[in-house]
């Protein structure tokens, strides 16, 4: 598959002018996000429970539950993934994007997966992500990490590449593959990939 790069300017090449650039770049990617909201919503075939296997890597702490039954989401469940998704260096979690739980549901489901997904980063705080983006230029300075609207991720015995392919075929959002790394990274912003 062609088309795969390094280096993104909404997620990987940063934004610049600072904080007010900071601030901007997040306002524009999180407004385009809301604009995708219908093709996420669409990813959902059916009215069925939605579950996930997550394994965080940092703590070893799981979510293997139901977090959407009945026509909607299970306030409890996301409150545990909220956590289990948590910026662990701080231990400071934020309300993340359900739709980012719903794109990793219809991609365990589209894969046949009985394995979880293991969880390298989800919830950045600021502080977390500009200690991160001094120490490499692949990370963002205006990061839908902060939002809680982004993962990276991976599934055990699955090649990076095809669980990126898949996550690029849906047009969800953002995808990123990272394969010296071994995983991938998916955002509910605009479609894009590098």
């Amino acid at each position: 598959m062609t088309g795969w790069h390094w280096r993104c300017a909404c997620c990987e090449g940063g934004a610049a002018g600072g904080r007010r650039g900071l601030l901007r770049g997040a306002l524009g990617l999180a407004a385009s996000a809301a604009l995708a909201a219908p093709a996420a919503a669409q990813l959902i075939a059916g009215g069925g429970p939605r579950r996930l296997l997550i394994e965080r890597m940092q703590t070893n702490e799981t979510f293997d539950g139901i977090y959407w039954r009945d026509g909607r989401y299970d306030r409890e469940a996301l409150s545990q993934l909220n956590w289990v998704f948590r910026d662990p260096s701080r231990g400071e979690a934020t309300p993340m994007d359900p739709r980012l739980f719903d794109l990793l549901h219809t991609m365990a489901a589209r894969l046949d997966a009985t394995e979880g997904f293991q969880v390298i980063s989800g919830y950045r705080s600021p502080e977390t992500n500009a200690a991160r983006a001094r120490q490499s230029r692949r990370v963002s300075s205006a990061s839908l990490h902060m939002s809680g609207m982004a993962a990276d991720v991976r599934l055990p015995g699955r090649d990076s590449m095809a669980l990126a392919r898949l996550a690029a075929e849906m047009q969800v959002g953002g995808v990123g593959l990272y394969r010296r790394d071994g995983f991938v990274h998916l955002d509910c912003g605009p479609a894009r990939r590098w």
